[in-house]
């Protein structure tokens, strides 16, 4: 007989509906029938129910209690047939977890034990999730790192590197040393390439060779594969990278968090010429656009450390007073 601690309430049921198939049976009999299942633990009272009122009392409803599954079969199968690289703690705990990702842990399972060597080669996230799950998104989309993490392994073990959207850029030179200038916006990179195709050599009096899209914060990504996606010239030695914004918040902590990033394999510098005529032309505007609410206010000194005392008090000016100066202001007519 099952202990009544192996068994789950899962379904509520009326004394008529316990009885119903000894319903010609006496009141002595149906009593000592649900006495029965209530000793074998398949039953258990709903004692706010209350009692129908005879001798001697039955409740009038009852739990249905249902068995507890037996998973020794696979507690067998993680203790003995897992390669020792698998953890197999937390699934001996929640069998019923491991029951639903039974199928990725040995696929997992088997990859390791017959193609282990192939980790030694380094791979992008969504090729080794194929080459393992035959599902090229189970790793990124998918349930691939909760079953790594269940298994007790980290992503790097699988040794596998992300990919980012490649960078748009427009090369108007490949001559070397040149400038590169990163964009915020899409709408100032197609106007100042606008403006370098029609003939010009400078932005702003200043030799430009190379316009990249930033994206916004997308740059943050794309830019961590930037010596092994771009062109050779690219990454000269002597070659300068400078950054333009938006002068807000939000486009100045991502240019300081992309400097920050880079500062091990390059300086990046604010393009100062532009932000001095945006301020400029700003001066001539009558009235600057609020900041857009919920924007990240912890930027740092690094941004203004580039630019002369009056300049940057006026920046500060401006935020502080809830404004900001889109990188739009400038159109090609100021290049």
């Amino acid at each position: 007989m099952m202990n009544s601690k192996d068994r789950l309430p899962t379904k509520r049921i009326t004394l008529e509906q316990l009885t119903r198939r000894c319903a010609n049976e006496t009141y002595a009999e149906q009593y000592r029938y649900v006495f029965g299942l209530l000793d074998s633990g398949r039953i258990r009272p709903v004692k706010a129910s209350g009692t129908n009122g005879k001798r001697p009392a039955l409740y009038r409803e009852y739990w249905l209690a249902e068995e507890q599954k037996d998973y020794e079969e696979l507690r067998e199968e993680l203790t003995y047939q897992l390669v020792p690289l698998l953890s197999v703690d937390y699934y001996l705990n929640h069998p019923a977890a491991y029951e639903q990702d039974r199928e990725w842990v040995l696929k997992l399972n088997a990859y390791l034990k017959e193609h282990r060597t192939l980790l030694e080669h380094q791979e992008s996230v969504n090729e080794r999730s194929f080459e393992i799950w035959n599902r090229e998104k189970f790793l990124s989309r998918e349930q691939g790192k909760r079953i790594l993490k269940r298994c007790g392994l980290e992503l790097d073990f699988l040794n596998v590197y992300g990919t980012a959207e490649p960078l748009s850029y427009y090369s108007h030179t490949r001559d070397v040393p040149q400038k590169l200038l990163i964009l915020e916006n899409k709408d100032t990179f197609y106007s100042m390439r606008r403006h370098l195709l029609e003939g010009n050599e400078s932005i702003l009096g200043e030799r430009i060779g190379t316009l990249i899209y930033g994206a916004g914060k997308g740059i943050w990504k794309s830019f961590q594969d930037f010596e092994l996606c771009v062109e050779p010239y690219m990454k000269a030695e002597g070659n300068e990278i400078c950054y333009f914004g938006d002068l807000d918040y939000e486009g100045i902590g991502i240019y300081e968090s992309l400097a920050g990033a880079c500062r091990d394999s390059r300086e990046i510098v604010p393009f100062v010429p532009a932000y001095e005529a945006m301020l400029e032309k700003a001066g001539q505007t009558e009235q600057l656009p609020e900041t857009k609410e919920m924007q990240n206010r912890n930027i740092r000194n690094l941004f203004f450390s580039y630019f002369t005392q009056p300049a940057a008090e006026t920046m500060r000016r401006i935020l502080e007073a809830g404004r900001y100066i889109p990188q739009e202001i400038l159109n090609i007519s100021d290049f």
